[in-house]
C-alpha cells in the first residue's frame, strides 16, 4: 500500500468508524426499556431519585427513563391509571382513595422513598422556644384537603392535644406553590412549606423555621412509587430493574456528604446555588428524611391508615397486601448488601 493511498483512506476509515460508533450508540440506546415516571413535583426531598438519574443508575440496569412532573398527586395518579405514566410517584394516600372508588386495576405501592414528612412550619419570627400551643388562635396557610401535608399537620396538631377545627385557623385557599409568596405578603401568622421555599423564606428574612413536621410526626410513609397491578405483573424484571436503580440511590445519599449529593443532582435544580442545596440536603440528612432501603413494612401503611382515618379521609381499610408489594424492594436490597 503506497502512502498516497493510505492517506486517501484515512478519512473514509474515520468516518466509517463514526458510523460504527453512532450505530453501537443507537443500539445501545434501543436495547434500554423505556418507563415513564411522573413525578408529584420536583424537590430536594426526592434527592435520591435524581441521584440515580445523574449517576446513571437506570441505564445500568437497562432502564431508559423518561420523567414527567405532575404537579399534584391527583394529576400523577390520573396519569397512571389512564397509562399515561407507567409509574407514579406520590403520596401513597392516593392509592387508598384509588382502591376505595374501586379502581378496576388497583395501583400498587412497590417502593417507599421518604420516611418523614418534608414541610417545616414557618414563622414570622424566629423561636428557640416554639412550642405546638403557640399556634392557637393563629392563622396557618395549610395544604390541599386530603393530601399528605394538610394530613400530617393536622395529625401532629392532634398529637400536641390541638384541634385544628377549633384551636387555630387553617387557610387552605392558597394553591401549594403560592403559599411562601402569599405569607410573605403578609398572610397568616405561620405557614408549611417544603424546600426550597422555607429556606428561601428565611434568606429573604421573611419568615424562620420554628420545627420540622418530619420531626415531629415521626416516621411517616410519605412518598412511594406505585403501578398499576398489572404491570408490575406483566413487567416484573422491568420493575425489578427500576428499583434496583432506585436502591442504588439510596445508598449513595446515606454514604455520601451533603456536598457530594448536591454536587451530584445539581443539573436538576439548575436555578439553585450549592450553598442552598447543601443546605436542604443537610437539614434533611439530620431528620433521618431517607429510608436506606425501600421497603414499604405493615408498620409504616397502619400509620398512613391512621393518619387518613384521624383527617376523616378514610372510607374503608384496604388490605396492606392488596396495596403494597414488597418483594422488590427486598430483592433490591439483599442484592446489595
Amino acid at each position: 500500500m503506497t502512502k498516497k493511498f493510505f492517506f486517501c483512506l484515512l478519512p473514509a476509515l474515520f468516518l466509517f468508524s463514526i458510523g460504527l460508533f453512532g450505530c453501537a450508540n443507537h443500539r445501545e440506546n434501543a436495547t434500554l426499556t423505556p418507563v415513564t415516571l411522573n413525578e408529584v413535583a420536583h424537590s430536594v426531598f426526592y434527592a435520591p431519585l435524581y441521584v440515580s438519574m445523574e449517576n446513571g443508575y437506570f441505564k445500568e440496569e437497562d432502564i431508559g427513563l423518561s420523567l414527567v412532573t405532575g404537579f399534584g398527586a391527583d394529576k400523577t395518579m390520573t396519569a397512571v391509571l389512564s397509562g399515561e405514566a407507567d409509574i407514579g410517584f406520590m403520596g401513597p394516600e392516593t392509592t387508598v382513595y384509588a382502591a376505595s372508588e374501586g379502581a378496576s386495576d388497583t395501583v400498587v405501592n412497590f417502593a417507599q422513598l421518604t420516611q418523614r414528612a418534608g414541610n417545616f412550619l414557618v414563622a414570622r419570627a424566629p423561636s428557640d422556644t416554639f412550642s405546638w400551643d403557640d399556634v392557637k388562635g393563629k392563622t396557618v396557610l395549610g395544604g390541599r384537603k386530603g393530601g399528605m401535608p394538610e394530613m400530617v399537620f393536622e395529625y401532629v396538631l392532634r398529637q400536641n392535644g390541638i384541634d385544628p377545627a377549633a384551636d387555630l385557623v387553617i387557610d387552605q385557599g392558597i394553591d401549594f406553590g403560592s403559599t411562601a409568596a402569599a405569607f410573605s405578603g403578609g398572610n397568616g401568622d405561620y405557614t408549611v412549606e417544603f424546600e426550597p421555599s422555607a429556606t428561601a423564606l428565611e434568606r429573604e428574612g421573611a419568615g424562620y423555621v420554628v420545627t420540622s413536621l418530619g420531626v415531629d410526626s415521626g416516621y411517616v410513609p410519605y412518598t412511594a412509587f406505585s403501578a398499576k397491578k398489572s404491570y408490575l405483573n406483566g413487567n416484573q424484571d422491568t420493575v425489578q430493574a427500576f428499583t434496583n436503580a432506585l436502591q442504588k440511590g439510596m445508598l449513595y445519599v446515606s454514604t455520601h456528604s451533603p456536598e457530594e449529593i448536591a454536587a451530584v443532582i445539581a443539573p436538576q435544580f439548575p436555578d439553585t446555588d450549592a450553598e442552598t442545596l447543601s443546605s436542604i440536603i443537610s437539614r434533611y440528612k439530620k431528620q433521618d428524611t431517607w429510608k436506606s432501603d425501600l421497603i414499604f413494612s405493615a408498620d409504616s401503611y397502619d400509620l398512613l391508615l391512621t393518619i387518613l382515618s384521624d383527617a376523616g379521609e378514610l372510607s374503608e381499610k384496604p388490605d396492606y397486601r392488596v396495596l403494597v408489594r414488597t418483594d422488590f424492594a427486598e430483592e433490591a436490597a439483599s442484592s446489595m448488601k
